[in-house]
């Protein structure tokens, strides 16, 4: 496995995707942190060598592509191609083209909230605004063998050219951000790491994902810009045949993982190939799509390219009916929690619809729930309040608690639960709630995944020993107090019931909340279970044993292990659960209402 490169561009403990996977990897039967999708032979080309032969038998391009990616270094390497090629190159930079950094601040700065707020609203503004005139009127040199314009924005120029687009994972975009190696699009130097994470989340990515989608149909060759010392790349028409291809077929997306001031130690014994050297494990991101990649594979080399793209191209395919209520944003998440031999998460709610549209600009809210995929003896939710709350009286407790550094008795307000492995616990927005110490949860929830309102934290301080922000006024702005007393056992902790039977299987029906948009199914069986999408996504995940294919109508069998989550595309319709383990699985399965 690769060691971190070049700690002063990236900090994490996390190791870097490698460029090229082994086959035995790539088939490996354990939970699998590189998931793969193959293009066939020869799609996936390797360094700049060969981007620079495409480059020259084009002679111009522009080179465009996602904010964080180290433009000064492709250059630099593809300079280095074209001398020994003997070739002269004009190099012009949308970086030269950016409005000052200071006029760039001014524009951005309505969308960013509070200076010490960690959030702000979506932008309105477009890519073309942070731009002068100039770059419309940058002008190719025929004086040179190659014209290469290059950077974010590229493509905005009015150079009848072909495209290269560089993306860059999400994660890897937050480990450089935490290097202070990358800075927000258009600003002269970095930031505090939350103030970049809010620029990038509200602003940048919302401006370069329009832009990203916009451009599709014009892009001729793909870049994966992860890797500091090289790239793979590959041509967009074969990217587009692979998306086509998953948009009708079973799908897993690139998860990666985070700790945390809570994190537990389940993720680090259970799955295979993570850096072990850390603290802790807090959180994976099984699917959450914002942030989320798609890997590709050719002889071995991968390509990721940002999940979006599957959705901007093939919405329809994925969500079926459904896709004209959500657009091309993917409505279902899927994360662990894991604060086994860990510690527990702040006591929390979620903005109301309403509020996170008027407030951030979301277009849905953070409706979720807990599933309890594995846990200690003596393992707790936090769900719900007393009956007897008085609202003014805890919020004094919890603003007394944040002025003064003293510990609270959470249980005086807040209803505790025994967590047992296969409850749902459900967290509709306004509803106070917590994973006590000891749980492995899968978090099943609609896709916004930020707007957490801490209002105690049992003084925990971050991993750099600094307390977290708490966001008391906006929880007590979104809390549902009628949440309270038996009114939480029999809205909020969900009552299975079988569903459907036969003489080897079982349909459990685990009923969400009337808010939820979702609903949660388990199917336990013996040997087979035939489904259909019924023109809606199905999410699942294997919760209890060792392996489950998804056979489908055109002949294609695909094989996942324990806790991988998997995405079956409404295209699909009909498709068949085969047991791989040697007695009864479970599979829990997430779909639209």
């Amino acid at each position: 496995m690769e060691e971190p490169l070049d700690v002063e561009l990236r900090k994490t403990s996390q190791f870097l995707m490698p460029p090229r996977l082994e086959q035995s990897e790539i088939d490996s039967d354990l939970y699998n942190i590189y998931p793969v999708t193959g293009l066939g032979a020869g799609k996936i080309f390797h360094g700049y060598g060969t981007l620079a032969d495409y480059i020259q038998s084009k002679k111009t391009v522009v080179i465009d592509g996602y904010v964080g990616v180290f433009w000064e270094r492709m250059e630099a390497e593809l300079q280095l191609c074209f001398d020994n090629l003997g070739l002269s190159v004009n190099w012009l930079r949308t970086a030269e083209f950016f409005k000052s950094s200071d006029e760039i601040s001014r524009l951005t700065k309505p969308f960013l909230g509070a200076n010490d707020s960690v959030w702000g609203t979506k932008t309105s503004l477009s890519l073309a605004e942070l731009f002068s005139d100039d770059l419309k009127k940058a002008s190719i040199d025929n004086a040179f063998d190659i014209n290469i314009l290059i950077g974010p924005g590229a493509a905005l120029s009015n150079w009848d050219a072909a495209v290269i687009y560089t993306d860059l994972p999400k994660n890897e975009l937050q480990f450089r951000m935490s290097a202070g190696s990358i800075t927000n699009l258009g600003l002269d130097k970095p930031d505090e790491g939350f103030k970049m994470y809010k620029h990038f989340y509200f602003i940048d990515w919302v401006m370069l994902n329009e832009h990203k989608k916009n451009l599709l149909d014009s892009i001729d060759v793909m870049v994966d810009g992860q890797w500091p010392a090289t790239i793979n790349w590959a041509y967009q028409k074969d990217i587009a045949a692979g998306l086509d291809v998953l948009s009708k077929s079973v799908l897993r997306v690139r998860p990666w993982f985070a700790p945390g001031a809570w994190g537990g130690q389940w993720m680090k014994k259970h799955i295979k190939n993570l850096n072990t050297d850390v603290v802790n494990l807090a959180w994976s991101f099984e699917l959450i799509v914002p942030e989320n990649g798609i890997v590709f594979e050719s002889d071995g080399f991968l390509l990721e390219v940002s999940f979006d793209m599957l959705m901007f191209s093939r919405n329809k395919n994925v969500l079926g009916k459904f896709a004209e209520r959500f657009g091309d944003e993917f409505p279902i998440r899927f994360d662990f929690l894991d604060t086994i031999q860990g510690g527990n998460l702040s006591i929390q709610c979620h903005p109301r619809l309403k509020y996170i549209q008027d407030t951030f600009g979301e277009t849905i809210t953070q409706d979720e729930t807990y599933y309890i995929l594995d846990c200690e003896e003596d393992a707790k939710v936090y769900l719900g309040f007393q009956d007897d709350i008085q609202p003014e009286v805890f919020r004094k407790a919890l603003e007394d608690s944040q002025q003064n550094k003293e510990k609270i008795d959470v249980e005086q307000f807040v209803q505790v639960h025994e967590a047992k492995k296969h409850d749902l616990f459900l967290i509709p927005n306004g509803t106070v709630h917590s994973s006590g110490a000891g749980n492995l949860v899968l978090e099943i929830s609609a896709t916004p995944y930020i707007f957490t309102f801490k209002m105690y934290d049992w003084l925990n301080l971050d991993l750099d020993g600094n307390p977290r922000p708490i966001n008391i006024e906006h929880a007590f702005n979104n809390l549902d107090f009628s949440r309270k007393g038996e009114q939480v056992d029999k809205e909020l902790i969900s009552k299975p019931y079988v569903l459907e039977e036969g003489d080897d299987y079982q349909l459990i029906h685990l009923p969400t909340h009337k808010e939820h948009f979702y609903d949660v199914h388990r199917v336990e069986f013996d040997q087979e279970y035939e489904a259909n999408t019924e023109d809606g996504c199905h999410v699942l995940m294997l919760v209890e044993g060792k392996a489950v294919s998804v056979a489908l109508a055109n002949g294609s069998s695909t094989k996942f292990a324990y806790a991988e989550t998997f995405v079956i595309p409404a295209a699909v319709g009909s498709y068949k659960l085969i047991n791989e383990d040697g007695s009864r699985i479970k599979v829990i399965k997430a779909f639209l209402k």
